[in-house]
């Protein structure tokens, strides 16, 4: 979870010409399958297809990860440089130590991820829902080392295969120093 404080304010009030001050609010956020979920059942759109979003989007988006209730929506527009900064560094925080090498062969699928999709393979590796308030990164993290944990093991080529015939009778050879 991040906390941001978003300092008070003053601002001016054309209609009754007035100041208006509003006090100090900490937002608590939270990037997660629920805050996603949230996002685009309100865009109809994927969130991480990749492409830019609006500012709205993004102002949005902050409103779907607060875990706070009640707040007036007049804060969101508050938000400091520092601020929205803080979230954008939150939101691509991997928030695990786990990585991946890039496998022979991998590809892209094409598959563009929606919360349904990434519902679908929390339930086909067993993953309880309570991981759905996890921050995103973690929860697509464990995903994906379930499915690497889960997939067959990968069948030798025959140049493999015969590499590694060569270096077991290389090696059979001079322990039993035979020349064959």
């Amino acid at each position: 979870m991040l906390e941001v404080v978003i300092p008070a304010q003053e601002t001016f009030n054309d209609a009754t010409q007035t100041f208006d001050y509003t006090k100090e609010v900490t937002l608590q956020l939270e990037h997660s399958l629920i805050s996603i979920s949230k996002w685009e059942a309100k865009w109809h759109t994927p969130f991480l297809d990749g492409k830019p979003k609006t500012t709205e989007q993004q102002i949005d988006y902050i409103r779907c990860m607060t875990l706070n209730r009640h707040i007036n929506s007049k804060v969101y527009g508050f938000l400091t440089q520092e601020n929205l900064q803080a979230i954008f560094n939150y939101i691509e925080n991997p928030m695990t130590a786990t990585t991946f090498k890039k496998l022979p062969h991998q590809r892209k699928t094409g598959e563009i991820q929606t919360s349904e999709t990434i519902y679908y393979a929390m339930i086909a590796c067993q993953i309880p829902f309570e991981c759905q308030r996890w921050h995103l990164n973690r929860l697509l993290t464990l995903i994906e080392v379930c499915g690497r944990k889960n997939a067959p093991k990968k069948k030798m080529s025959s140049k493999e295969i015969m590499s590694q015939q060569v270096a077991l009778n290389a090696a059979r050879r001079k322990k039993l120093n035979s020349k064959g």
